[in-house]
């Protein structure tokens, strides 16, 4: 490789091939001086088709773009950005990866040691700006003062450290790293010609060994976000209910889901019977399972998610994975807990609706219906998911949510990034973003997308009913007056939708019947799509 002009371009060609070399194949990248270097090599490397790499200008919306891109490939995505606020920008995804269980690689631009802490433009204190939200977080040496070589090894560790291999005794467990990287003029020189890098796959954690439990005691399995296809395994093989939220990705035909979980929970006589628990992903999407989780009557197995352990009970079992033991099905419990209720819970509708009007229960009923096996559904962190959590049978559509930390933050950006690594894939989908219309407005920077990059397979549908109706069920909503719920919790809001959808050159439809919604749905389109379903608060 023959070395370019600039220390910092020699650096950056050696780090971000280093990645690429362990697997990386997603960069998202904002513009920025000090980021110069490896921006540029990100985009020579796209040019010799090593990397895919996607733009964006807001760092917040790259670092959850990037979070979508891992989540969807389980391969780390790596963003870059220049020095000073911009890095802060994507501590918001760093968390949810973290929580989450979602491999990142931050690479945050810096002014040289010489230049921090004495007033110089655009530098601020970056090494371990994200704390213990990162599995690893490294100062990179300035480029010039080191072997050059010391960059590729550290694009070694940093893959390594986001995949679980190493980094903090979390083997298999996935998270976000750092690498802060200081540089000085000149900030970028020749690139080599071509740059080439040679792709490799990324490392494989080696797991602990799983933990056997005994088919026989009274059990359920409680799948959370992102338990996947393990969470029905071990109800299948253990002939246990199994109480699937809908974001877990487990609530399939064949797995001994259980309708109506919540209202089960509050039976005393099944509840009451319970003697172990088993969770997989992380649950937060009922105050019941929480209970669950809380008890200390319980013996309580969490196969560990993200880089925090689930320990509510205070004596919960923290495993990297489970096995059945060979032993006798209680079918007896499987079928108490499948035994049709004599009343299904009411679903959250809201108000009374006139005829032919979507509810709640039918917008979220009607995406999951037009939702296939090659798609992919992102719930937002909206009244809406909880309401699916209720109403949704199984199904085997491919489900994503930010639930490591719950927030509304990037959920457009992150489903964009779904809808990208899908097709990178191969996959014919589309990728659906179901939110409620405050979720949506946080994230309306995410709609815009580099025209001379490929538009994602993308439809954003937006329950509109006007502000934060989430509040409803919240404790405020009894200790506040009306003033101040509207002033501080519900700000409502009449933003015309279909003027942003016309201004980020998305399409737009309205859909205000079941109809106009399975159309909308339907339609093939060459654009990504904006549909708003009015909903009453």
């Amino acid at each position: 490789m023959t070395s370019p002009a600039s220390p910092a371009t020699d650096a950056a060609v050696r780090l971000l091939a280093g990645l690429v070399a362990h697997g990386v194949r997603e960069i998202v990248l904002s513009p920025g001086s000090r980021s110069q270097a490896l921006a540029l090599a990100a985009v020579a490397l796209a040019r010799a088709g090593s990397v895919r790499v996607h733009v964006r200008i807001d760092e917040r919306v790259a670092g959850f773009t990037a979070l979508g891109l891992a989540r969807e490939s389980g391969v780390p995505a790596a963003v870059i950005c220049t020095s000073g606020t911009a890095a802060a920008g994507y501590l918001p995804a760093a968390m949810e990866a973290f929580h989450a269980g979602v491999p990142l690689i931050l690479l945050t631009a810096d002014r040289p040691p010489e230049l921090r802490g004495v007033g110089a433009n655009q530098a601020t204190n970056q090494p371990g700006m994200y704390g213990a939200w990162v599995r690893l977080g490294l100062d990179a040496p300035v480029p010039g003062e080191t072997d050059p070589e010391t960059f590729a090894a550290l694009a070694a560790d940093a893959v390594s450290a986001a995949r679980g291999v190493t980094g903090q005794g979390l083997d298999g467990v996935a998270g976000p790293v750092h690498l802060n990287l200081p540089t000085r003029e000149p900030l970028s020189g020749a690139q080599p010609d071509p740059l080439l890098a040679t792709a490799g796959p990324a490392p494989r954690p080696s797991v602990s060994a799983p933990l056997r439990v005994a088919a026989g005691a009274r059990t359920v399995v409680v799948a959370g976000a992102d338990a996947g296809t393990d969470a029905a395994r071990l109800a299948r093989d253990g002939g246990w209910p199994l109480l699937a939220e809908i974001v877990s990705g487990s609530r399939l035909a064949d797995a001994n889901a259980v309708p109506d979980y919540r209202a089960r929970l509050r039976d005393p006589e099944l509840a009451g019977g319970i003697e172990r628990v088993i969770v997989c992903g992380h649950p937060t999407l009922s105050r019941e399972v929480t209970g669950l989780l809380r008890r200390t009557d319980l013996g309580i197995i969490a196969v560990r998610r993200g880089g925090e352990r689930l320990n509510l009970s205070g004596a919960t079992v923290d495993a990297r994975g489970i096995v059945v033991a060979p032993g006798t099905a209680d079918a007896d419990w499987l079928a108490a807990w499948l035994r049709p209720l004599a009343a299904a819970d009411e679903a959250d509708v809201g108000a009374d609706i006139p005829a032919g009007a979507l509810d709640r229960p039918g917008l979220v009923q009607a995406v999951w219906a037009a939702s296939g096996s090659e798609d992919r559904l992102l719930f937002g962190s909206s009244r809406l998911v909880r309401v699916a959590d209720q109403v949704l049978e199984p199904g085997a559509v491919r489900v994503h949510a930010n639930r490591g930390l719950a927030g509304i933050d990037g959920t457009i950006a992150t489903g964009v990034g779904i809808a990208l690594a899908a097709a990178a894939g191969g996959s014919s989908g589309i990728t659906r973003v179901l939110l409620g219309d405050l979720s949506f407005l946080h994230d309306v920077g995410a709609l815009l997308l580099p025209a001379d990059e490929p538009a994602p397979r993308i439809q954003v549908v937006v329950g509109n009913d006007g502000g934060g109706t989430i509040f409803d069920g919240l404790e405020v909503a009894g200790t506040a007056g009306s003033a101040a719920l509207d002033r501080a919790f519900y700000t409502p809001q009449s933003v015309r939708l279909d003027a942003l959808a016309s201004a980020y050159g998305w399409g737009f439809r309205r859909a205000a019947t079941r109809a106009d919604l399975d159309a909308a749905l339907g339609a093939e389109t060459a654009r990504p799509q904006l549909i708003e379903v009015p909903l009453p608060r």
